[in-house]
């Protein structure tokens, strides 16, 4: 209690021009986030009377972006390297930092595929089932998707053979468009990518073995203000919950 007591006083004090004008809180959210916080913002408007706006792409071009100097008031990765990053680099409040979501890594291939549902184990031999077409991926060497990916592929024996039918792309979100539209006959991505993309099937999850935990960290960052907290807040209630909970997300926090 007298922790956050310690930051509201903190924050009040940092900027209270900006407090009594009730300003516009700036979200930075990994692409795989955009639904459902969307649709969290939508809720938190409505309740607090406050504006959300939301900047999605990549957690490591977020994260670089803030430590640039953006303006976010409000930080969530998909993964705990990069919420790392951004606290190494004294981005965030620690003091604020929780892990708020869990995902599922999946198997996708277009709506009409003929792949059916198939059982991903070890010496999973991923390049013979795209054949002659490519693997669409979020970029292995930094984006969250495609670093759960590649742990994936490796642990399962597979990585080496497809390497070189990978389609890297520049979020998770991009690799979904390239199975939607037909140009990739596979993709990896994140389950709940694929529950809201009507073009595309799951054909397969990978073991939860296979790859570190898919956690969602949130934080504030160290711009943020008090109405940043109460968004902060939000995050934690029951009707976060149920949103989160209807988009395929586990949520990690207590209420």
């Amino acid at each position: 209690m007298l922790t956050r007591l310690a930051l509201i006083a903190g924050l009040v004090l940092l900027a209270p021009a900006r407090l009594a004008a009730q300003e516009t809180i700036v979200v930075f959210a990994a692409a795989s986030l955009k639904n459902a916080i969307d649709d969290v913002n939508a809720a938190f408007s409505r309740q607090a009377g406050l504006k959300v706006a939301t900047s999605y792409a990549a957690s490591p071009a977020l994260a670089r972006q803030i430590e640039q100097g953006a303006p976010a008031d409000i930080f969530i990765s998909a993964d705990r390297d990069w919420m790392d990053y951004a606290e190494q680099k004294q981005l965030i409040r620690p003091d604020t930092r929780a892990d708020l979501l869990g995902n599922r890594l999946v198997l996708i291939a277009p709506k009409n595929a003929k792949i059916s549902e198939i059982a991903i184990g070890e010496n999973f031999d991923i390049a013979a089932l795209a054949a002659d077409g490519r693997i669409a991926i979020a970029d292995t060497r930094a984006v969250p998707a495609g670093k759960y990916a590649k742990q994936a592929l490796e642990k399962l024996g597979a990585w080496a053979k497809a390497a070189p039918k990978l389609a890297m792309t520049e979020n998770v979100r991009a690799a979904l468009a390239f199975v939607a539209r037909g140009e990739a006959p596979l993709g990896i991505v994140y389950e709940t990518d694929a529950r809201i993309e009507p073009q595309v099937k799951i054909v397969g999850r990978f073991p939860e073995s296979s790859h570190a935990p898919i956690v969602y960290p949130v934080a504030m960052t160290m711009r943020a203000t008090l109405s940043a907290l109460s968004y902060l807040d939000f995050l934690r209630t029951n009707d976060a919950r149920s949103i989160f909970e209807n988009y395929g997300f586990s949520v990690l926090t207590k209420p």
